[in-house]
């Protein structure tokens, strides 16, 4: 990957391309997400012409290489643009930071040079996204409960199976979706069968490949999520992505690296909150003065600000061990959880002191109580991090 020359400092001093950038996003942010995000997400649709916006100005090709049609900086860039999408709209920041870290980065990582010709422009550009189809009913952190089958028949892949929960997986500008199926068996020494799990590239659209109704979800309403369908799906042998037999544990990898764009995400989920609480608790009055003025309010915004400037340095730190080049398994899942947590109890707060107005739809800290949830859940459950950090520390906690 390209990496700019100025790298974020542990000190967390950010250089002067990186601050541009922040503000930049920052920018767009509070002029054109913000006061779009109330009618999308009654509507529940993607405004893809925000997207479109966002692929001009090079989001969606922040960490990769200009041959590919990137921006050539670092995936630190990327996780700046994440945090200030996601103070105003969490779904526009999950369709980003899906659409480069689960969509686009596989590729970059592990494609051949023709499919990363073929695939990482238009992705970089933001005039295409792609989704990944891991999850199943029965499958997930559990790989050996993959039930999507591909067999090699006359140089094609057959595949055939379901996949639920895929963001960026039925867009008006999904082009691809990369599936994880069983391609292989084989018996341990135990006689327990172990499966072979490799990922496929499948354009969209492709004869048998077919998006389910988007999921009538809790929160993140503008965000594209599906369940897929795959009948005798079929894709050239060279569609393979990466080695066969290491779907899986790759897919594990490029998760890792995720979590910290994910946790960038709830990073500034949470500081979206702080500052409609603070903007509130100084202009709502009652009994002659400003409910800020009260300890007790003032005091759980000390905390909202807590947990935000805990939850950012912990991202800053992981982000800093992957742009060089250092092991950062942990930190990711220690930002992750730091991060969701952070945005879930800062909605919270925030919903309580916004008192009745907060309980309101149109509300920004209404739609972060219902988009928060997720945070907990997605890339990995809280329960998943607590395990990695155990066993990073030599537990054998799974």
């Amino acid at each position: 990957m390209t990496i700019t020359a100025e790298l974020v400092t542990p000190g967390f001093t950010l250089p002067e391309w990186h601050a541009d950038l922040q503000a930049r996003v920052r920018d767009f942010a509070d002029s054109v997400v913000a006061p779009a995000a109330y009618e999308y997400d009654t509507k529940r649709e993607l405004p893809y012409e925000i997207i479109a916006e966002m692929g001009e100005m090079g989001l969606f090709g922040l960490p990769f290489p200009v041959e590919y049609g990137g921006q050539g900086r670092d995936y630190f860039a990327l996780c700046l643009a994440v945090e200030q999408l996601a103070r105003v709209d969490q779904s526009i920041a999950v369709t980003l930071e899906a659409g480069v870290g689960l969509g686009a980065m596989p590729i970059f990582r592990r494609g051949t040079e023709e499919q990363k010709q073929q695939w990482l422009p238009m992705l970089a550009g933001g005039t295409a996204l792609a989704g990944f189809g891991l999850t199943e009913a029965d499958a997930g952190s559990d790989a050996a409960g993959t039930k999507t089958v591909a067999e090699l028949r006359d140089g094609q892949w057959v595949i055939n199976g379901t996949k639920q929960f895929i963001t960026n997986s039925g867009s008006k500008i999904t082009r691809l979706v990369t599936i994880t199926a069983v391609t292989g068996e084989s018996t341990r020494a135990d006689g327990s069968i172990k499966k072979e799990l490799t990922a496929i590239l499948v354009p969209v659209p492709t004869p048998g490949f077919v998006q389910l109704p988007a999921y009538d979800k809790v929160g993140w309403h503008t965000s594209d999520t599906h369940p897929l369908t795959l009948t005798d799906v079929r894709v050239p042998e060279a569609n393979i992505l990466g080695e066969r037999g290491r779907g899986f544990a790759n897919f594990i990898q490029t998760l890792d690296e995720g979590r910290v764009a994910f946790a960038a995400l709830c990073t500034g989920a949470a500081q979206g909150c702080l500052e409609e609480s603070i903007r509130y608790a100084k202009s709502r009055n009652v009994f002659g003065k400003n409910i800020g003025a009260n300890q007790y309010i003032a005091f759980k915004i000390a905390r909202m600000q807590a947990r935000v400037h805990s939850a950012r340095l912990a991202y800053y730190d992981a982000a800093f061990k992957i742009v060089n080049g250092q092991s950062f398994k942990m930190e990711a899942s220690i930002a992750k959880m730091l991060g969701s947590e952070a945005a879930m109890d800062n909605a919270r707060d925030a919903t309580q002191i916004f008192g009745g107005y907060g309980f309101m739809n149109e509300s920004p800290v209404a739609r972060h109580y219902r988009d928060s949830k997720i945070l907990e859940i997605g890339e990995g459950t809280t329960e998943v991090q607590l395990a990695v950090i155990a066993r990073s520390l030599g537990f054998d906690a799974l």
